[in-house]
């Protein structure tokens, strides 16, 4: 789980950065809403995903990740267990946002994440 502070993520989530954590296709249940999702592709390989019916940002499915999928963690009802790790892509940060936790804080992608084609860039 981290926070997101590119460009891509604030716009297409309509706030300062992006709540964002990996789940698996596996691992993805859906109880209902699935016919209802639509996608667009905002960069080449990534498809983010919507709710037809409210516009609620899901998540993103990755053309070089089919297993994985980015879950926009304020969609969810309740705790997910875990808690953001980080900040990315804070070079790119809205000006008017201050970072004010003790989260560590990159530039880019972390040391030992491995981003797909598409996220190499301003994910």
């Amino acid at each position: 789980m981290l926070f997101c502070h590119c460009s891509m993520c604030r716009k297409a989530h309509g706030t300062a950065f992006r709540a964002r954590g990996r789940v698996t296709t596996a691992d993805l249940r859906w109880t209902r809403g699935e016919d209802l999702m639509r996608f667009y592709e905002s960069s080449p390989g990534e498809h983010r995903g919507f709710c037809s019916v409210c516009g609620s940002n899901i998540f993103t499915k990755f053309d070089a990740r089919p297993q994985e999928l980015g879950l926009a963690l304020g969609i969810l009802d309740d705790d997910p267990g875990g808690r953001p790790a980080c900040h990315l892509f804070v070079g790119s940060k809205a000006p008017w946002y201050e970072i004010s936790d003790a989260l560590p804080q990159h530039e880019a992608f972390p040391p030992g994440y491995a981003p797909s084609p598409a996220e190499s860039g301003d994910a």
